[in-house]
Protein backbone atom coordinates (compact mmCIF):
# COMPACT_ATOMS: atom_id res chain seq x y z
CA UNK A 1 0.00 0.00 0.00
CA UNK A 2 1.08 3.11 -0.89
CA UNK A 3 2.27 5.41 1.80
CA UNK A 4 -0.77 8.15 2.57
CA UNK A 5 -0.36 11.66 2.51
CA UNK A 6 -1.01 12.55 6.18
CA UNK A 7 -3.06 16.28 7.25
CA UNK A 8 -3.40 17.58 10.91
CA UNK A 9 -5.47 20.67 11.84
CA UNK A 10 -3.82 23.75 12.16
CA UNK A 11 -4.31 25.76 15.42
CA UNK A 12 -3.98 29.42 14.01
CA UNK A 13 -3.33 30.61 17.56
CA UNK A 14 -0.48 28.12 18.16
CA UNK A 15 0.95 27.83 14.68
CA UNK A 16 4.60 27.61 15.32
CA UNK A 17 3.72 24.06 17.35
CA UNK A 18 1.68 23.11 14.14
CA UNK A 19 4.48 23.90 11.75
CA UNK A 20 7.12 22.03 13.68
CA UNK A 21 4.45 19.26 13.96
CA UNK A 22 4.61 19.31 9.81
CA UNK A 23 8.43 19.75 10.13
CA UNK A 24 8.99 16.55 11.80
CA UNK A 25 6.28 14.00 10.63
CA UNK A 26 5.91 15.63 7.08
CA UNK A 27 2.29 16.27 7.16
CA UNK A 28 0.17 18.54 5.65
CA UNK A 29 -3.07 20.99 6.72
CA UNK A 30 -7.02 20.48 6.73
CA UNK A 31 -8.40 24.03 7.49
CA UNK A 32 -11.24 24.09 10.26
CA UNK A 33 -11.44 27.66 10.35
CA UNK A 34 -13.95 28.07 7.66
CA UNK A 35 -16.72 25.21 8.32
CA UNK A 36 -19.16 27.20 10.99
CA UNK A 37 -21.84 29.82 9.79
CA UNK A 38 -20.52 32.61 12.76
CA UNK A 39 -16.82 31.88 11.14
CA UNK A 40 -18.64 32.39 7.45
CA UNK A 41 -20.28 35.80 8.31
CA UNK A 42 -17.48 37.15 9.86
CA UNK A 43 -16.10 38.54 6.90
CA UNK A 44 -12.82 40.28 8.33
CA UNK A 45 -11.81 38.23 9.85
CA UNK A 46 -12.28 35.30 7.53
CA UNK A 47 -10.20 37.27 5.26
CA UNK A 48 -7.45 37.54 8.14
CA UNK A 49 -7.32 34.18 8.93
CA UNK A 50 -6.92 33.41 4.80
CA UNK A 51 -4.02 35.76 4.83
CA UNK A 52 -2.43 34.43 7.57
CA UNK A 53 -1.86 31.14 5.92
CA UNK A 54 -1.09 32.43 2.57
CA UNK A 55 2.10 34.06 4.42
CA UNK A 56 3.09 31.25 6.13
CA UNK A 57 5.06 30.54 3.04
CA UNK A 58 4.42 27.10 2.54
CA UNK A 59 3.35 24.38 -0.06
CA UNK A 60 -0.84 24.23 0.01
CA UNK A 61 -0.96 22.27 -3.11
CA UNK A 62 -1.59 18.98 -0.94
CA UNK A 63 -3.98 20.96 2.04
CA UNK A 64 -7.51 20.08 2.24
CA UNK A 65 -10.55 22.33 4.04
CA UNK A 66 -13.38 21.60 5.58
CA UNK A 67 -16.12 23.13 4.22
CA UNK A 68 -19.80 24.51 5.52
CA UNK A 69 -21.98 21.62 6.84
CA UNK A 70 -24.06 22.56 9.73
CA UNK A 71 -27.87 21.42 8.62
CA UNK A 72 -27.01 21.90 4.70
CA UNK A 73 -29.08 19.76 2.54
CA UNK A 74 -29.13 20.42 -1.16
CA UNK A 75 -31.45 17.61 -1.92
CA UNK A 76 -34.18 19.60 0.52
CA UNK A 77 -37.74 19.87 -1.30
CA UNK A 78 -37.16 23.60 0.44
CA UNK A 79 -36.26 25.70 -1.80
CA UNK A 80 -34.58 28.33 0.51
CA UNK A 81 -32.92 25.33 2.25
CA UNK A 82 -31.24 24.42 -1.09
CA UNK A 83 -30.51 27.91 -1.41
CA UNK A 84 -28.49 28.75 1.71
CA UNK A 85 -27.04 25.38 1.62
CA UNK A 86 -25.71 26.01 -2.07
CA UNK A 87 -24.44 29.70 -0.40
CA UNK A 88 -22.54 27.88 2.37
CA UNK A 89 -21.04 25.83 0.08
CA UNK A 90 -19.92 28.50 -2.48
CA UNK A 91 -18.56 30.22 0.15
CA UNK A 92 -16.22 27.33 0.93
CA UNK A 93 -15.19 26.68 -2.52
CA UNK A 94 -14.31 30.42 -2.88
CA UNK A 95 -12.15 30.16 0.32
CA UNK A 96 -10.47 26.88 -0.87
CA UNK A 97 -9.59 28.95 -4.25
CA UNK A 98 -8.06 31.54 -2.93
CA UNK A 99 -5.92 29.19 -0.44
CA UNK A 100 -5.45 27.39 -3.29
CA UNK A 101 -5.95 24.13 -1.64
CA UNK A 102 -6.17 20.56 -3.49
CA UNK A 103 -9.77 19.90 -1.77
CA UNK A 104 -12.80 20.11 0.46
CA UNK A 105 -14.71 18.07 2.48
CA UNK A 106 -18.52 18.24 2.58
CA UNK A 107 -20.74 16.04 5.22
CA UNK A 108 -23.71 14.11 2.97
CA UNK A 109 -26.56 15.99 4.96
CA UNK A 110 -27.85 12.41 4.89
CA UNK A 111 -30.79 11.56 7.59
CA UNK A 112 -29.02 8.09 8.52
CA UNK A 113 -31.92 6.22 9.69
CA UNK A 114 -34.06 7.41 6.79
CA UNK A 115 -34.86 4.64 4.32
CA UNK A 116 -37.65 5.74 2.47
CA UNK A 117 -37.33 4.59 -1.23
CA UNK A 118 -38.07 8.16 -2.71
CA UNK A 119 -35.91 9.90 0.25
CA UNK A 120 -32.43 7.70 -0.95
CA UNK A 121 -33.68 8.46 -4.54
CA UNK A 122 -33.94 11.77 -4.27
CA UNK A 123 -30.54 12.39 -2.39
CA UNK A 124 -28.29 10.46 -4.73
CA UNK A 125 -29.79 12.27 -7.78
CA UNK A 126 -29.87 15.80 -6.45
CA UNK A 127 -26.33 15.31 -5.28
CA UNK A 128 -25.14 14.19 -8.53
CA UNK A 129 -26.43 17.15 -10.32
CA UNK A 130 -25.39 19.74 -7.37
CA UNK A 131 -21.94 18.30 -7.39
CA UNK A 132 -21.80 17.72 -11.08
CA UNK A 133 -22.35 21.70 -11.43
CA UNK A 134 -19.97 22.59 -8.74
CA UNK A 135 -16.90 20.43 -9.85
CA UNK A 136 -17.76 22.66 -13.68
CA UNK A 137 -17.51 26.01 -11.54
CA UNK A 138 -14.91 24.84 -9.84
CA UNK A 139 -12.14 23.33 -11.91
CA UNK A 140 -9.13 23.07 -9.83
CA UNK A 141 -10.36 21.79 -6.88
CA UNK A 142 -11.45 18.26 -5.72
CA UNK A 143 -14.46 17.73 -3.96
CA UNK A 144 -14.69 14.67 -0.98
CA UNK A 145 -18.46 14.02 0.43
CA UNK A 146 -17.93 12.48 3.63
CA UNK A 147 -20.29 10.06 5.91
CA UNK A 148 -21.50 11.55 9.33
CA UNK A 149 -24.54 9.65 10.42
CA UNK A 150 -24.66 7.66 7.67
CA UNK A 151 -25.29 4.38 8.74
CA UNK A 152 -23.98 2.18 6.13
CA UNK A 153 -22.04 2.53 2.76
CA UNK A 154 -25.47 2.35 0.46
CA UNK A 155 -25.76 5.77 -0.53
CA UNK A 156 -22.62 7.12 -0.56
CA UNK A 157 -21.28 4.27 -3.11
CA UNK A 158 -23.91 4.84 -5.37
CA UNK A 159 -23.09 8.42 -5.59
CA UNK A 160 -19.21 7.43 -5.85
CA UNK A 161 -20.28 5.44 -8.81
CA UNK A 162 -22.46 7.94 -10.32
CA UNK A 163 -19.89 10.16 -10.39
CA UNK A 164 -16.77 7.43 -10.74
CA UNK A 165 -16.38 9.44 -14.39
CA UNK A 166 -15.18 12.50 -12.30
CA UNK A 167 -11.71 12.38 -11.64
CA UNK A 168 -11.92 15.11 -9.20
CA UNK A 169 -14.83 13.47 -7.04
CA UNK A 170 -14.80 11.15 -4.33
CA UNK A 171 -15.89 9.33 -1.20
CA UNK A 172 -14.42 10.99 2.51
CA UNK A 173 -14.49 8.08 5.06
CA UNK A 174 -14.71 9.16 8.04
CA UNK A 175 -13.62 5.96 10.03
CA UNK A 176 -14.95 7.07 13.59
CA UNK A 177 -18.34 8.15 12.23
CA UNK A 178 -18.96 4.87 10.48
CA UNK A 179 -17.67 2.75 14.00
CA UNK A 180 -19.84 4.78 16.22
CA UNK A 181 -22.89 5.75 14.01
CA UNK A 182 -23.30 2.39 11.89
CA UNK A 183 -22.34 -0.91 13.31
CA UNK A 184 -18.77 -1.48 14.06
CA UNK A 185 -19.04 -5.34 13.47
CA UNK A 186 -20.09 -4.62 9.49
CA UNK A 187 -17.72 -2.35 9.50
CA UNK A 188 -16.13 -4.41 6.38
CA UNK A 189 -19.05 -3.58 4.12
CA UNK A 190 -17.63 0.38 3.82
CA UNK A 191 -14.97 -0.80 1.88
CA UNK A 192 -16.97 -3.63 0.27
CA UNK A 193 -19.06 -0.71 -1.22
CA UNK A 194 -17.24 2.25 -1.34
CA UNK A 195 -13.59 1.29 -1.29
CA UNK A 196 -13.24 2.45 -5.44
CA UNK A 197 -14.82 5.90 -4.84
CA UNK A 198 -12.96 6.53 -1.15
CA UNK A 199 -10.30 9.93 -1.88
CA UNK A 200 -9.58 11.01 1.54
CA UNK A 201 -10.57 9.75 4.38
CA UNK A 202 -10.99 10.64 8.82
CA UNK A 203 -9.13 9.19 11.03
CA UNK A 204 -9.74 9.63 15.37
CA UNK A 205 -10.51 7.31 18.00
CA UNK A 206 -13.47 6.62 20.14
CA UNK A 207 -15.78 4.21 22.54
CA UNK A 208 -17.89 2.81 19.39
CA UNK A 209 -20.79 5.05 20.47
CA UNK A 210 -19.83 8.54 20.41
CA UNK A 211 -17.87 10.79 17.84
CA UNK A 212 -15.20 11.72 20.86
CA UNK A 213 -11.94 12.68 18.79
CA UNK A 214 -9.95 11.09 20.84
CA UNK A 215 -6.07 10.35 20.12
CA UNK A 216 -5.31 7.14 18.20
CA UNK A 217 -4.64 4.27 20.77
CA UNK A 218 -7.11 6.04 23.55
CA UNK A 219 -10.22 4.40 22.62
CA UNK A 220 -11.59 0.93 21.73
CA UNK A 221 -11.34 0.91 17.72
CA UNK A 222 -8.96 -2.24 16.26
CA UNK A 223 -6.21 -0.50 14.29
CA UNK A 224 -5.14 -3.40 13.07
CA UNK A 225 -8.23 -4.38 11.78
CA UNK A 226 -8.20 -0.58 10.05
CA UNK A 227 -4.67 -1.71 8.54
CA UNK A 228 -5.99 -4.76 7.14
CA UNK A 229 -8.99 -3.32 4.96
CA UNK A 230 -6.97 -0.67 3.74
CA UNK A 231 -4.55 -3.06 2.28
CA UNK A 232 -7.14 -6.29 1.56
CA UNK A 233 -9.12 -3.46 -0.58
CA UNK A 234 -6.19 -0.94 -1.94
CA UNK A 235 -7.82 2.26 -0.60
CA UNK A 236 -5.57 5.16 -1.59
CA UNK A 237 -6.71 8.15 -0.24
CA UNK A 238 -5.04 10.98 1.80
CA UNK A 239 -5.83 11.09 5.57
CA UNK A 240 -6.54 13.97 8.18
CA UNK A 241 -5.58 12.72 11.37
CA UNK A 242 -8.89 14.75 12.85
CA UNK A 243 -8.07 15.16 16.60
CA UNK A 244 -6.99 19.00 18.19
CA UNK A 245 -4.04 20.14 19.75
CA UNK A 246 -0.48 19.81 19.61
CA UNK A 247 -0.01 17.17 22.03
CA UNK A 248 -2.71 14.73 20.73
CA UNK A 249 -1.56 15.11 17.11
CA UNK A 250 1.65 14.09 18.05
CA UNK A 251 0.75 11.34 20.25
CA UNK A 252 -1.60 10.27 17.08
CA UNK A 253 1.50 10.60 14.53
CA UNK A 254 3.65 8.75 16.72
CA UNK A 255 1.27 5.74 17.23
CA UNK A 256 0.55 5.46 13.34
CA UNK A 257 4.86 5.34 13.15
CA UNK A 258 4.86 2.59 16.12
CA UNK A 259 1.70 0.35 14.85
CA UNK A 260 2.74 1.06 10.52
CA UNK A 261 -1.08 2.55 10.44
CA UNK A 262 -0.47 4.15 7.55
Amino acid sequence: MEKSVIGIIPDICDIERTMKLTEEYGVVFEYNDFMLPRQLDQTEECRRKIEFYRGLGRDRSQDTLHGAFLDLAIHSQDAMIREISRKRIYQSMEIAQELDVRGVVFHSGLVGNFYAPYYRKRWVEKNVEFWTRVLEDFPHREIYIENMFDEDEQSLAELGKALESQDRFGICLDYAHAMAFGDAKQIERWFQGAAPYIRHMHINDNNLKEDLHLPLGQGTIDWEQFVSLMRRYEVRASVLLEVAGEQAQRQSLEYIREHHIL
